[in-house]
């Protein structure tokens, strides 16, 4: 997509840039998200750039090998705002000193306006005091030329710095976190205020544009698409569907491992509602034969992948001629994750998905999704008219239930968790809480415990409840439900679900523990 206008990121390996482009977007305004060191190539292209942000990150402006921004950034005359690392970098580069500090600042802090700036206007006022979020041990201790401090905190005289006249700004704290209350409005007072953005970037346009796009990309050509039965390739099929009408048919590969229920949802949807070509693929035994006696969660992760790839090739060649290939990648998955020393992040897990069919299917990839995250893939699945209940379904790993079941995988397993699961995602919407909670589900236990049922002796599974709070699956907490709903939904499914006696609440936080026990 080639917006008429944009912002870009500078990514210095901060864990939540991508929280600077949610807050950019948000705001109405199209960013892109690029490591540091492209920053030169994605200035250069600059057709429709209006402003750059620079981010945080882990390492020190005052060592040597660190990341700094290109020069490109200060020769472009655009508008630059630097949050935390980002700030440190534009006083280093630009004849200023950083130091190291005694006195570090993590979490809530209070700053105090020293003197009105454009990036303040119509939000903060001189001598006024507001709650931000920060997070560094080096700090700011002499400004360069042009520079003035616009607002102080108790351990950071300089929190926030402005040279008006080059649009240059400096944020100690971090503006995109929810914990800085005003910081979403700060962003848009740059993005629009600053960077002069009309804030055109709505999915209606979004949507208009990308069925403009993938037209002219298939031609007359045919397109097949790899359903999973969550959002992201369901809303890339529809959109694709409406775009192509019937060169495109979907292959949805049931392996199994679904909630109770999805597999028909799936095929009622697309069937029936939307009247789209699709192959339904009942591959279950074929599934579960391969994870026999697999515990180790890679593992597990990697022969699912595997066998879809092997399910899903077979079933193209049945339908002949197509040269597309759809999926539904998101934005997240394609940007490049950076460290501190500009090498590539830590692997926490692998991720299942179509993007690994291998190179001898000889296919173009469509993917219409690849410039969103996950909440505007569900803004634009109600602009495509899919349901209420199927975009806001709470997210749902590819590799389904068998991550739901540390250790080995059997269907008993399967059928016992499908059951609980069901019933603790019942008690929940009862309650009023489903569009609460970021995601909720339960867990099949590896472990055996006693249990009196009928006053006779049980042995059976134990299940773990898990529900957190999240804006984005980044970072999450659990969600505090009473003892009472814990207690009716523990007592609904030792009742009704054979082969479980007893139930437990997971109160992990992300991090660190991560939202999926695999």
């Amino acid at each position: 997509m080639d917006p008429s206008e944009h912002i870009l990121i500078l990514d210095f390996g901060s864990q939540v840039t991508q929280l600077i482009a949610r807050r950019v977007r948000e705001s109405g305004v199209y960013c892109e998200v690029v490591p540091f060191h492209n920053g030169e190539a994605a200035i250069a292209k600059r057709s429709g750039l209006k402003g750059i942000i620079l981010s945080g990150g882990p390492a020190s402006v005052t060592s040597a090998e660190t990341p700094r921004a290109p020069d490109a950034v200060f020769t472009s005359g655009l508008p630059v705002l630097g949050i935390c690392y980002g700030q440190q970098s534009l006083v280093a580069q630009l004849g200023g000193t950083v130091e190291s500090s005694d006195h570090q600042e993590f979490g809530r802090a209070m700053i105090t306006v020293a003197t009105d700036c454009p990036l303040f206007e119509g939000l903060w006022r001189e001598t006024e005091s507001h709650q931000v979020w920060m997070s560094h041990g080096d700090r700011v201790t002499a400004l360069p030329d042009g520079f003035s401090v616009v607002a102080t905190s108790e351990h950071a005289p300089f929190a926030a710095i402005a040279d008006v006249e080059r649009g240059y700004y400096g944020l100690q704290f971090h503006p995109e976190v929810v914990h800085t209350p005003d910081g979403a409005k700060l962003l848009e007072r740059f993005v629009r205020g600053i960077c002069g953005c009309r804030g055109e970037w709505t999915m209606a346009r979004f949507r208009d544009v990308k069925i403009e796009e993938i037209r002219a990309q298939v031609g007359q050509h045919k397109v097949i698409c790899g359903l999973s039965g969550g959002v992201d390739s369901a809303v890339a099929a529809v959109l694709i569907h409406e775009a192509l009408g019937d060169q495109l048919t979907c292959v949805f590969v049931d392996h199994g491992l679904m909630r109770q229920g999805e597999a028909e949802d799936v095929v009622s949807l697309f069937r029936g509602h939307y009247n789209i070509p699709l192959v339904h693929v009942e591959a279950a035994e074929l599934f579960l034969g391969k994870l026999d006696g697999v515990s180790d969660p890679e593992r597990k992760r990697k022969i699912i992948g595997a066998t879809f790839i092997d399910v899903f090739e077979a079933e193209a060649k049945k339908i002949g001629g197509a040269d597309f290939l759809a999926q539904g990648t998101l934005y997240p998955d394609v940007i490049e994750s950076v460290s501190f020393t500009g090498g590539p992040s830590v692997t926490i897990k692998s991720h299942h998905n179509v993007g690994g069919l291998p190179e001898r299917m000889n296919m173009q990839l469509v993917e219409p999704l690849r410039e969103l995250f996950k909440d505007e893939v569900r803004a634009l699945g109600k602009e495509l008219g899919l349901p209420d209940v199927f975009v806001g379904r709470h997210p749902f790993p590819g590799p389904g239930l068998a991550i739901r079941i540390p250790g080995a995988v059997t269907a008993e397993k399967c059928d016992i968790l499908r059951k609980a699961d069901a019933i603790y995602l019942d008690e929940i919407r009862k309650a009023g809480l489903y569009d609460a909670i970021w995601q909720a589900f339960a867990v099949l236990l590896p472990v055996r415990a006693v249990g009196v049922m009928g006053d006779g002796r049980t042995y059976d599974y134990v299940l773990a409840l898990r529900a957190v709070t999240s804006t984005d699956g980044m970072t999450a907490d659990f969600y505090p439900f009473d003892m009472q709903f814990l207690g009716r939904t523990a007592t609904r499914i030792v009742n009704e679900v054979r082969g479980i006696n007893r139930v437990t609440y997971d109160i992990t936080s992300k991090p660190p523990g991560t939202i999926e026990w695999e």
